[in-house]
């Protein structure tokens, strides 16, 4: 069988019935277990967790089988589940890794196969290109799925079932103070986006108004992805005046998204530079900054306000992570939603984000436009917009091979000032304004990103941006 699997930012991911099969599935679980057990962390066990998607609880099951087949004792979630709780179960366990059955925010055509190692957080990068070797080679010498049935597995003790809900709250509520938030009275609405996130934030704050919570594997047709266009109902709910809040997770609510009490979508640069102040500030923490190269400028402001080191990692969550366990960090992010703090694990968690804008509200009597306002009227204004664009591979290449020659010395009548070619290729202007063109590297799709003091001036970027791709 010719098969290439490939670990993208996290994880492996694949349309269902096409790509993501039982028996694709079973070559990647069987990989990760013979891994586990060269690396000597097979006698730890096992974590598995899913989400609400397609078939996921099933994919499970068939992890469960093959870590039973190769003697490895694993515990199954007993429902679904985010994946920050299922990362927690394997920290708070001590097991050697979770694998966590979820495609995220992707389309609901999707599954995929996320890898948490034994510290509870992504698999690194030398982890996953490791996994990609060990899922080769068994192709290529046709190395045998080892296997025991789901329900043998069971009856041996193999295989376990645990609630891993239970001890996720509880470390939730050591670190937030939900009192505090439950005394505010804060009128809040959340959309889980009929994600693996769906009742847990009103399991911790009763009589939080939830939508979009019913078992839908389709996702209503909208990929569970907490974006400004997906929101639309929850930005309408608040601005009925009914709620002053607005909070969306994303399919697996490792990811958050939320609304302002104008109705305004509030993206995780602006998520991102509210929580940092509240983490410094009104909790008195300290630590190193990790951002990556598509994330605002803001966040560096406050690192020099505050005087904390500053990180910068190419975009994917893992690459923070690696930093999260080599240094004393006190919050990494991206663009996209994912955010992870000091004092927990080095994992992305929008559960945990949600709660710390509550209690960023509940401590100051703030919205959250009020917040960023505050730290705006000191550091300066910021407007950013990404986009993202169809490209064919053809173009794409020749895109890339003229940037990579470095010639470009002026955009929209602005000279470049610095150039970051990290991640993409990042061209900075002497106000701080900044232009990101990066070419996916897994799909036919071409994101813009921008960032200025004025939203005319994003607007004159990104649209130069498209004149330098040509599209």
């Amino acid at each position: 069988m010719e098969m290439q699997i490939k670990f993208g930012t996290d994880g492996w991911r694949g349309v269902i019935a096409r790509d993501f099969t039982f028996d694709n599935l079973s070559l990647v679980a069987q990989a990760t277990m013979d891994y586990l057990h060269r690396q000597g962390l097979a006698g730890k066990g096992l974590v598995v967790g899913y989400d609400r998607r397609f078939l996921s609880r099933e994919f499970a099951e068939r992890v469960v089988e093959i870590a039973a087949g190769n003697g490895i004792r694993s515990w199954l979630a007993d429902g679904y589940a985010p994946t920050p709780a299922l990362s927690w179960a394997v920290h708070e366990l001590q097991a050697g890794a979770g694998v966590m059955i979820t495609a995220s925010h992707n389309p609901p055509q999707y599954n995929g196969f996320k890898v948490k190692e034994s510290f509870g957080g992504s698999a690194r990068p030398a982890t996953t290109r490791a996994l990609e070797e060990v899922v080769a080679a068994n192709i290529g010498s046709g190395r045998q799925i080892r296997e025991t049935p789901f329900q043998e597995a069971l009856a041996s003790g193999l295989a376990g079932v645990i609630d891993v809900r239970a001890g996720y709250f509880g470390q939730l509520s050591r670190y937030v103070d939900l009192e505090l938030i439950r005394k505010a009275g804060i009128p809040v609405v959340v959309d889980p986006m009929y994600g693996a996130g769906a009742g847990f934030i009103p399991e911790l704050l009763p009589g939080t108004a939830e939508i979009h919570t019913a078992d839908n594997p389709g996702f209503a047709g909208v990929p569970p992805e907490p974006t400004e266009e997906h929101l639309e109902e929850l930005a309408a709910l608040v601005r009925s005046g009914a709620y002053r809040v607005g909070l969306a997770l994303d399919g697996d609510a490792d990811r958050i998204g939320a609304v302002d009490e104008t109705g305004e979508f509030f993206s995780s640069h602006r998520i991102f530079t509210v929580l940092l102040r509240h983490l410094c500030e009104r909790k008195g923490l300290r630590g190193g900054v990790v951002k990556t190269v598509s994330t605002t400028r803001m966040v560096d402001l406050l690192c020099h306000k505050f005087g904390l080191p500053l990180f910068e990692t190419p975009i994917g969550f893992k690459h923070i992570c690696e930093l999260m366990l080599e240094n004393d960090i006190l919050m990494g992010g991206e663009e996209s939603g994912g955010l992870g703090v000091k004092g927990h694990i080095p994992e992305r968690d929008g559960i945990l984000m949600g709660l710390l804008l509550l209690e960023a509200m509940a401590a100051s009597g703030k919205g959250l436009r009020q917040l960023l306002d505050e730290t705006m009227d000191e550091i300066g204004h910021f407007y950013y917009r990404r986009l993202d664009l169809p490209i064919d591979n053809g173009a794409k290449a020749r895109l890339i091979g003229a940037l990579q020659e470095d010639r470009i010395s002026a955009i929209a009548s602005r000279e470049v000032a610095a150039k970051n070619f990290r991640d993409g290729f990042k061209f900075v202007f002497a106000d701080g304004s900044w232009l990101l063109i990066r070419p996916s590297g897994t799909e036919p799709v071409l994101r813009l990103y921008s960032e200025a003091g004025d939203p005319a001036a994003v607007e004159e970027l990104l649209a130069a941006g498209r004149g330098i791709a040509g599209v």
